[in-house]
C-alpha cells in the first residue's frame, strides 16, 4: 500500500494546481470581456450563423446549450452548441467563442487532418481511460509476474488518454487562429476588439495545455511507481 502514500503525489498536486490556475484564468478573462459589448451588436449565435454562411457551410445547425462556457462543435451530428454565456450575448468574448467553434466546423468541412485524427482516436482514448486505473491498481497491489502485465497494460491504456490530449492542442490552436482571421477579414471586429478576443481565446487555450500537462505528470507518476515496483 506504500505506493499510494509517497512523494510522487506531488506530481498529481502540481497537475491539479496547473489546471485550477488555467480554469481561474479563463473564467476571469471571459468575465471581464463578456462585459465589453461588440460594436457590431451581433449576438454569438448571429455571428456564428454569418461566419458559417460566408464559409459556404450550410449543413451545420446552431443550437443553444445550457451552462457557462460549455460551447462545442460535434462533428458527428454537425451541431454547433452555444452556451448561455454565448448564444444571446453581444460581447466580444461571446463572439470570439462562437467564432472559435465555427473554426472547428470549418476544420471538419475541410477535413483538417488533426481534427480527423482526434475524432478517430476518441473511442480508443475513452476505452483506455475506462480500463487504465483498474489495471494499474491490480498491477501495483499484487506482486507476481502476471500483475506486471496488468501494470504495463494499464500504462499503455493511460498513454492513449495522454495522446488524445496532445492531439487536441493543434486542433484548438488552429480553431482560434481561424477565428481571429475570420473576425479580422470580415470586418466583424475592429483592432481593439480583436485584441480583447485574442486574450479570451488564449486564456481558453491554456486550459487544454494545462490538461495535457496534468495528464503527462500523472503518466510520469505511474511510470515511477512501476519502476519502483520492478526494483
Amino acid at each position: 500500500m506504500f505506493y499510494f502514500y509517497d512523494w510522487t503525489y506531488i506530481l498529481v498536486l502540481i497537475g491539479m494546481g496547473i489546471c485550477l490556475l488555467a480554469q481561474a484564468r479563463v473564467k476571469t478573462t471571459y468575465s471581464k470581456y463578456s462585459r465589453v459589448r461588440s460594436v457590431s451588436g451581433l449576438t454569438g449565435a448571429r455571428a456564428a450563423d454569418q461566419i458559417l454562411y460566408n464559409a459556404g457551410i450550410r449543413g451545420v445547425r446552431i443550437e443553444h446549450i445550457e451552462g457557462q462556457l460549455t460551447d462545442n462543435y460535434d462533428p458527428r451530428t454537425r451541431v454547433l452548441h452555444l452556451s448561455d454565456s454565448t448564444f444571446n450575448s453581444t460581447s466580444v468574448a461571446a463572439i470570439g467563442v462562437a467564432a472559435h467553434e465555427c473554426g472547428h466546423a470549418i476544420q471538419h468541412d475541410q477535413n483538417y487532418a488533426p481534427l480527423t485524427l482526434r475524432s478517430a482516436f476518441v473511442p480508443v482514448a475513452q476505452f483506455g481511460q475506462t480500463i487504465a486505473w483498474p489495471l494499474i491498481i491490480i498491477g501495483l497491489l499484487f506482486s507476481s509476474k502476471s500483475s506486471s502485465i496488468f501494470l504495463t497494460a494499464g500504462i499503455i491504456a493511460f498513454l492513449a488518454a495522454v495522446v488524445l490530449q496532445l492531439i487536441t492542442l493543434p486542433v484548438e490552436f488552429n480553431a482560434s487562429g481561424r477565428a481571429i482571421r475570420i473576425l479580422r477579414d470580415s470586418g466583424m471586429m475592429n483592432q481593439e476588439e480583436l485584441r480583447d478576443t485574442k486574450r479570451v481565446l488564449s486564456a481558453a487555450a491554456l486550459t487544454y495545455v494545462a490538461a495535457a500537462a496534468a495528464s503527462i505528470l500523472s503518466l510520469l507518476r505511474i511510470i515511477l511507481l512501476s519502476n519502483r515496483r520492478g526494483n
